[in-house]
């Protein structure tokens, strides 16, 4: 069932690209800008300069360095101006496992549109995206900066880069999110999460930044499809064959428990650091979970 995806030319590439802009963009202008907007927008301060105190002022805001200063023994309060700017970070796993794909469409094509989303998003806003794929290393490396030729760049690069590693490190592109990002920011951060454990950076991330886990996922990797039927499927980030028959019951079974297990210590690992994620079926149409979280997690923030 696992199987690599070809690699689009020049022209599927350009088309591909085109397609996700009208659709992204689209999506964004009619139901996502305003949710974007209300969850990461307004809700950080950043000081501009201090002027002279006038009765009324919180006096909390006194600068008492600069008022010890003053020659003629006036009091001086900090004014704050409300920091509008964001910067987005995507990190995108690239690795072989991504470009699984039961259902026809991989799991890195899924993600290359959740990003154009996002990216979209930011540019709507005004905010900055930057990308950076990864695999058991840093792949490629887009600092943030602001256009739609910026945005396009990142969705063309995407869909166009040829990974260099098979393997899959979530806590180094964390790591090195965490070098690149000096302030903070938003991380999105998409992969299938078929890694070793990334529990003590993403805690260290997310008390830095905004961090939204989207796990990307197959429908085969969660339940095996019924009738007899033999597989002989390539290991992709082992570079192994392997042959499955997926009547025998003592194999399902084992299927099955590993799943469970997986996505039980994927959700703690989550949960411990105080994420909130999204599921990504890419067998399904793959906005519908992004537009719904971001509708709740705006309701929590309006009521909170």
């Amino acid at each position: 069932m696992a199987d690599s995806q070809k690699k689009m030319n020049t022209a599927e590439i350009l088309k591909k690209v085109r397609q996700i802009e009208i659709k992204t963009g689209r999506l964004v202008s009619e139901t996502f800008s305003g949710q974007y907007q209300s969850i990461f927008k307004g809700r950080g301060v950043e000081f501009a300069d201090v002027r002279e105190y006038v009765p009324g002022d919180d006096i909390r805001s006194i600068d008492w360095n600069v008022s010890a200063r003053s020659a003629a023994s006036k009091i001086f309060v900090k004014n704050f101006i409300e920091e509008r700017e964001l910067t987005l970070l995507i990190l995108c796993d690239i690795s072989a496992s991504q470009q699984f794909g039961s259902s026809g469409k991989p799991k890195s094509e899924a993600a290359a549109e959740l990003a154009a989303m996002f990216a979209f998003s930011a540019l709507k806003n005004s905010d900055k995206t930057g990308l950076l794929l990864f695999s058991d290393r840093t792949e490629l490396y887009i600092p943030p900066r602001k256009g739609q030729n910026h945005c396009l760049r990142i969705i063309r690069e995407l869909l166009a880069y040829e990974p260099q590693n098979p393997g899959t490190d979530v806590a180094e592109a964390l790591r090195t999110a965490n070098q690149i990002m000096k302030r903070r920011g938003i991380i999105i951060l998409i992969s299938d999460f078929r890694t070793g454990d990334f529990s003590k950076e993403l805690r260290l991330t997310a008390g830095k930044h905004d961090v939204i886990p989207v796990i990307v996922s197959d429908d085969f990797e969660k339940k095996l499809p019924e009738g007899n039927v033999i597989v002989s499927a390539e290991t992709l980030e082992e570079g192994s064959d392997a042959v499955f028959d997926l009547s025998d019951p003592d194999f399902r079974k084992r299927y099955r428990v590993e799943a469970l297990n997986f996505r039980s210590g994927l959700e703690e690992t989550l949960k411990s650091a105080g994420t909130d994620w999204i599921d990504v079926n890419c067998s399904a149409p793959v906005y519908d979970p992004v537009v719904k979280y971001f509708r709740q997690r705006s309701r929590k923030f309006r009521f909170s």
